[in-house]
C-alpha cells in the first residue's frame, strides 16, 4: 500500500542519510597490543576521559549502552538502553539499577548480556559480551553509600520501569520518602544493588580511512586468559 500524503518519505532527509559520512583519521590499532584486554580498556578509558576534559565533546566516558535479553512468549527480544559504567576490574564491568526494573528483571531471568561504549568522539567504540550476574551485597552497600542522598532517596521513590499516573505522583511519592528518612542515613532498598558483566568477547573498533578499520578481538581461552586477533572492518 502507498504511504499517504501524509506520510510520504521525505527524500531530502533520505538523501542525506544517504549521503552522510566521515572518513575516520583520529587513530589506529597496532599489532602489537597486549596480550589482556584490560591494560587496553583502561587506556582508552583514560583517553575518553581527557578528551572530555580537553575539549569538552565527549559528555559522558561511563555511558554504556546495555543490552539484555527478554524472554517472551514470541522468543527471545533483546532490550538496549543506556546507564553508566561504575566500576570494573577482572572480574566484569559493574552497573546498578532497581533490580526490579525491566532490566533487572531481564539480567536475572537470562544472564546472557552486552555492553557498548561509544566514545564518538574518538572515533572509537568497545563491545563487551557475556554474562550477567548480580553484584555482592557489599560491593552494592558500598556504592550506594556513595551516591548522593537524593540518588537515594530516588532508588526509593521510583518502582522502575512500572507505569506511573503523573509526574505529581512521582514527586509525592519522593516527598513521602524524603520526610520517612528526614535526619537519617538512606539505607541501601533490597531491591536495588549491581549487575556484572563477566566478558567472554571484548572487541576495541577504531575508525580508519577509507571504511578501513582496525578491529582486534579478544576471547575467553577454555583453559583461561585470553586470545587475541585482527578482524577485518
Amino acid at each position: 500500500m502507498a504511504p499517504s500524503a501524509d506520510h510520504a518519505p521525505d527524500t531530502d532527509a533520505s538523501a542525506r542519510l544517504a549521503s552522510e559520512r566521515t572518513d575516520y583519521r583520529a587513530g589506529r590499532l597496532t599489532d602489537a597490543e597486549p596480550a589482556d584486554p584490560m591494560p587496553l580498556f583502561d587506556a582508552w578509558l583514560a583517553e575518553a576521559f581527557a578528551r572530555r576534559a580537553d575539549h569538552g565533546d565527549l559528555a559522558e566516558p561511563t555511558a554504556v549502552v546495555l543490552s539484555t535479553v527478554e524472554l517472551t512468549d514470541a522468543g527471545p527480544q533483546p532490550r538496549s538502553r543506556t546507564v553508566l559504567l561504575k566500576g570494573h576490574d577482572a572480574n566484569g564491568f559493574v552497573v546498578y539499577t532497581n533490580l526490579r526494573s525491566a532490566k533487572g528483571r531481564q539480567a536475572l531471568a537470562s544472564p546472557a548480556g552486552a555492553m557498548l561504549l561509544p566514545w564518538y568522539a574518538l572515533q572509537r567504540q568497545v563491545r563487551i559480551e557475556g554474562r550477567l550476574e548480580q553484584v555482592e551485597d557489599a560491593l552494592a552497600d558500598a556504592y550506594f553509600a556513595s551516591r548522593p542522598r537524593g540518588s537515594q532517596l530516588g532508588a526509593w521513590a521510583s518502582r522502575q520501569s512500572e507505569p506511573i499516573a503523573s509526574r505529581a505522583a512521582l514527586e509525592a511519592a519522593y516527598a513521602e520518602v524524603e520526610a520517612r528518612f528526614a535526619g537519617e542515613p538512606v539505607p541501601r532498598p533490597a531491591h536495588w544493588g549491581g549487575l556484572r558483566l563477566v566478558p567472554e568477547r571484548i572487541e576495541f573498533w577504531q575508525g580508519g580511512g577509507s571504511r578501513l578499520h582496525d578491529r582486534i578481538v579478544y576471547e575467553r581461552a577454555p583453559e583461561g586468559g585470553w586470545t587475541h586477533r585482527r578482524l577485518q572492518p
